[in-house]
């Protein structure tokens, strides 16, 4: 009888461990990203000491979003530094990426949000709480689904944490994963999704920028022949042609006043027509990039709080950067680099004057 009763109460105890257990949302990507609290702290104290006069420069209004990275802290952990380390906001919204490996998972959704019911996701100082904001979206957009599966499969919201802990402990998260879709898709997603926010906002006598902050998560071209995207050849001439293109639309797209019409021409530029699959070049982040920006600009029509502009900071890619020489941390690199397989990456920071 006593060894039932044992029996019965451990197993109840191992349920609830394992209920708990699901409660916070596990860790993709232990090798690229740092998890580790001291040895972020290093690594942030190694981007100080190395590029803090070369990136000591502000933005010139008040700072409410910007593009992120989501490469190896190893190769891209220089063009993540210029933006983090201004940020200040005690809540952040992440439109995140739906990668391939999610979409083979997941069947392929399109046309909505992935949501997920995680209740903290893991951070290397602290677990992070995810924002009210959340479950408002929740409750009052269609256009979405909720799939822990589908955000645990993907690493381009987790990859901004670390950075974003570091100079905020108490940081919370709104992750939003954003699947393929066409631009008229994404204009009538945005403006529901801002006026959602824009309430959120008004309840809770949120200021932009001080107590809520946007961030989009993307990567620039990924070129080779295992992308299906080597139009310029393989060489270094091929580098040059495939990284400028990349920087020629970083520039355009954001760089001074973000108006509806420059989103639209940048959807042109890197999301696929519907006469073609693909575009050149290749941006993992093209989807979250274009609603991102689109929402954020709807949100300041809304609140009538001025128009948007913006800065790109930075941009370069695995060739260029090579593997940062910090020693003796758990961080690696998760794929080669060459001119025949790269990816390029950059950082924009996004104000109201």
């Amino acid at each position: 009888m006593k060894s039932k009763i044992l029996h019965f109460v451990l197993l109840f105890i191992f349920s609830f461990m394992n209920i708990s257990a699901q409660t916070i949302r596990p860790i993709r990507d232990n090798v690229g990203f740092c998890w580790n609290a001291d040895e972020m702290t290093r690594f942030i104290n190694y981007l100080d000491k190395r590029f803090s006069n070369e990136f000591n420069v502000g933005v010139p209004g008040n700072l409410i979003a910007g593009i992120s990275p989501h490469d190896d802290y190893l190769y891209a952990g220089r063009i993540y530094y210029p933006l983090y380390k201004l940020i200040k906001a005690k809540e952040v919204v992440i439109f995140g990426v739906t990668h391939a490996t999610v979409r083979a998972a997941m069947n392929d959704p399109k046309n909505i949000l992935i949501l997920d019911d995680f209740e903290k996701w893991h951070g290397p100082y602290k677990d992070v709480v995810i924002s009210p904001l959340r479950e408002k979206i929740k409750l009052e957009l269609n256009e979405y689904m909720i799939s822990d599966k589908a955000q645990t499969i993907e690493h381009s919201i987790e990859a901004l944490i670390p950075f974003l802990q570091y100079y905020n402990r108490d940081v919370q998260i709104t992750p939003i994963m954003v699947t393929a879709m066409p631009y008229n898709k994404i204009e009538k997603i945005s403006s529901r999704l801002a006026d959602i926010i824009s309430d959120y906002i008004k309840i809770n006598n949120l200021e932009l920028g001080k107590d809520i902050f946007f961030l989009i998560s993307t990567d620039a071209n990924h070129y080779g022949k295992d992308f299906d995207n080597a139009p310029y050849g393989e060489d270094r001439k091929a580098h040059e042609t495939g990284t400028e293109k990349d920087k020629k639309i970083a520039g355009t797209a954001f760089n001074g006043e973000i108006t509806a019409q420059k989103i639209f021409q940048l959807s042109k530029e890197i999301l696929p027509s519907e006469k073609a699959e693909k575009t050149i070049p290749i941006w993992c982040g093209r989807y979250p990039t274009v609603m991102g920006l689109l929402t954020i600009n709807k949100i300041l029509q809304n609140l009538n709080a001025g128009k948007l502009e913006g800065k790109l900071l930075a941009y370069s890619d695995t060739v260029t950067e090579g593997v940062i020489p910090i020693k003796n941390t758990s961080m690696g690199t998760t794929a080669p680099f060459s001119f025949k397989h790269w990816v390029g990456f950059f950082s924009a920071a996004f104000y109201i004057k």
